[in-house]
Parts: C-alpha cells; sequence; structure tokens
C-alpha cells in the first residue's frame, strides 16, 4: 500500500517538474495584469486632465473667484 502511495506521489511530482507549461501561467497572469495596470493608469490620467480641464473652465466662467462674494452692505 505504502509502496502505491509512493508511486502515485513520485509520478504526479515527475509530471509537474516537466510539464512544459508550467511558468507559462505565471507569464500570462503578469502580462494581463500588466495590461490592466496600464488602461487602468491612462484612464485615470484622462480623467484627470478632464477634471482640471472643466475645473479651469468653471473658474473662468465665474470670474475666477476674485470678487469674495459681496458680503453685506456696509
Amino acid at each position: 500500500m505504502i509502496d502505491y502511495l509512493v508511486a502515485m506521489i513520485s509520478v504526479r511530482i515527475h509530471k509537474a517538474r516537466t510539464a512544459p507549461s508550467r511558468g507559462a501561467s505565471a507569464v500570462e497572469w503578469a502580462i494581463i495584469t500588466a495590461i490592466i495596470a496600464g488602461v487602468a493608469l491612462g484612464l485615470a490620467a484622462l480623467i484627470q486632465g478632464l477634471v482640471e480641464s472643466r475645473s479651469a473652465e468653471i473658474t473662468t466662467n465665474f470670474g475666477g473667484g476674485e470678487s469674495g462674494g459681496g458680503g453685506g452692505g456696509e
């Protein structure tokens, strides 16, 4: 019984060590993760640029915020 278990385990170890796609999965995951991170950073930069542009447009349209809001009538 023990000989059978040892033989089965050694066969599994041999298959795991000699499998051609052993490291391919990790490389594929690293590439996919890098692509997703790049897309996310690109979108973040695009959104930041749009927000800053819209903020500058709002500031310009409302007079630049220089007047202070008019405070009372003295």
